[in-house]
């Protein structure tokens, strides 16, 4: 079992994908999806419209991610305020799209077909997470990339 472990990590896709990284963007995800669903469940409980309440709580959750992602996750640091700008910019704008993704399927799922609103929200944060990572590792925090 042990040598299958060692093949299994001296594989080039392991190191690739399995890194401080990508284990730290999977614990700071699962973070920014409590924070979303508690601020979701909470603004839903004030009375506040199912679609409302998620994209509220999108905005909440997003700005908590900005911070995690950018000190810890991709540890990406700006020269200027007009760098840093931009890269604040570039997130939200790649988190309007995931934004995007799971509005559309909360109103097709949720309002439209009376499916329960966690299950739905749940797995769709699957899906924005990994578009997240994407959009965050490619396009937002590049290395040696100062805009």
């Amino acid at each position: 079992m042990k040598n299958i472990l060692n093949k299994i990590r001296a594989h080039p896709l392991y190191k690739k994908t399995v890194n401080r990284e990508t284990i730290s963007y999977c614990i700071f995800g699962v973070l920014t999806t409590i924070v979303n669903f508690i601020s979701y469940e909470g603004l839903y409980r004030l009375r506040i419209p199912n679609l409302t309440a998620n994209w509220m709580a999108w905005v909440i959750a997003v700005s908590f991610a900005y911070v995690v992602n950018k000190w810890s996750v991709f540890r990406s640091r700006s020269s200027t305020i007009k760098v840093e700008l931009a890269k604040i910019m570039k997130f939200y704008a790649a988190r309007l799209l995931s934004l995007g993704v799971e509005q559309l399927g909360m109103y097709v799922f949720v309002e439209l077909l009376g499916i329960n609103r966690w299950l739905i929200k749940a797995s769709l944060s699957i899906i924005v997470i990994i578009l997240n990572y994407i959009f965050s590792k490619l396009y937002i925090f590049q290395k040696d990339n100062e805009a």
